[in-house]
């Protein structure tokens, strides 16, 4: 995760001014430090999944789908918005695997993770459309609000495991 936010940096200090991409990104890694530290103080291995489809080779099928998606249409999204190619790009390959994500997994923790990407691939698009600090400022409370309720899951299914 935090290579993905260091990945939409970089993206969205081209539209941006550095110090609201700065601030991006350093909202994004106090996500991932929440989420890191309260998936080290559980405890418990969380359970298998054991539902179809599994494996490697599925994944990386879904994922070769999804960016063949994102290229056919990240033309369009870009002559649409009026955004540069590698904006439309980056964003719509993190909203795909997001939403990819979170479609195979039933985990609270790993459910927070595709939430939080689906927002940075939005906050990617947005940031070539909208300059706004205000809604700077809510997306980066909403990601520290993602983090802490997914720290939040992850206590709440330890404390289950124990009882």
């Amino acid at each position: 995760m935090a290579v993905l936010y260091l990945s939409a940096f970089w993206l969205i200090q081209a539209n941006w001014p550095l110090t609201m991409a700065a601030a991006k990104l350093v909202t994004g890694w106090m996500a991932c430090t929440i989420l890191a530290i309260a998936r080290y103080g559980s405890h418990t291995t969380p359970p298998s999944e054991t539902a179809w489809p599994q494996g490697h080779l599925f994944r990386i099928f879904i994922i070769g789908i999804n960016a063949m998606v994102t290229i056919i249409f990240s033309t369009r999204i870009s002559v649409w918005l009026a955004i540069s190619i590698p904006v439309a790009l980056g964003g719509l390959y993190a909203i795909g695997l997001g939403v990819l994500y979170m479609g195979i997994t039933a985990r609270a923790f790993r459910v927070i993770i595709a939430l939080l990407t689906i927002l940075i691939g939005f906050e990617i698009i947005y940031s070539a459309v909208e300059r706004s600090i205000l809604v700077t400022a809510m997306l980066s409370v909403i990601n520290l609000g993602l983090a802490l309720i997914g720290g939040y899951f992850l206590t709440i299914e330890e404390s289950e495991v124990a009882l």
